[in-house]
Formats: C-alpha cells, sequence, structure tokens
C-alpha cells in the first residue's frame, strides 16, 4: 500500500474527504519528521517507535571496481514494532 492507497482507505473508512485526509496524513508525515531532527523519540503505542540511531562507520566495496572504500557514520531513522504489530507475524 502506497501513501495514496492508505489516504483513500481512511477517507473511504471515517467518510472524509480525501483532500481532508491527506492534509492529516501530510501533517502527521511532518511532524514525526520534525521530531526526529530534534532528536526525540516518536512511539505509537500499539504500532511502534521511531527514533533516530548512529550508524557507525564501516569499510565497504566499490562493487563495479572492487575497491575497498570507506563509509562515514551517519544518522539514521529506526523503526520498533510495537507489541500489536509483532502479533500480526506469529
Amino acid at each position: 500500500m502506497n501513501k495514496t492507497e492508505l489516504i483513500d482507505k481512511v477517507a473511504e473508512e471515517v467518510g472524509m474527504k480525501k483532500r481532508e485526509v491527506g492534509a492529516v496524513v501530510n501533517a502527521m508525515i511532518e511532524s514525526i519528521k520534525e521530531t526526529l531532527q530534534k532528536g526525540e523519540k516518536v512511539g505509537i503505542a500499539g504500532f511502534g517507535t521511531f527514533a533516530l540511531a548512529n550508524r557507525a562507520a564501516r569499510e565497504g566495496r566499490n562493487p563495479q571496481t572492487g575497491e575497498t572504500i570507506r563509509i562515514p557514520e551517519k544518522k539514521v531513522v529506526r523503526f520498533r514494532l510495537g507489541k500489536d504489530l509483532m502479533e500480526i507475524g506469529k
């Protein structure tokens, strides 16, 4: 399911216009981004938690040349499943 399909499904389920639901979804995504940029976690009960983490610097290989390259440290977004989502896979 992509973003458009999510908006369509939510609009249908709650009886709102797609434009209104789209605005809510976009606002939610922007709020999550802004919170993560501040270095804070975003937890949605039963769904999961988004948090920033540091990925350590490491060595990799250029697939075209086979040359060893240094990949620098960087921040990445991690998602940890909530209890309800973990139950889906069982």
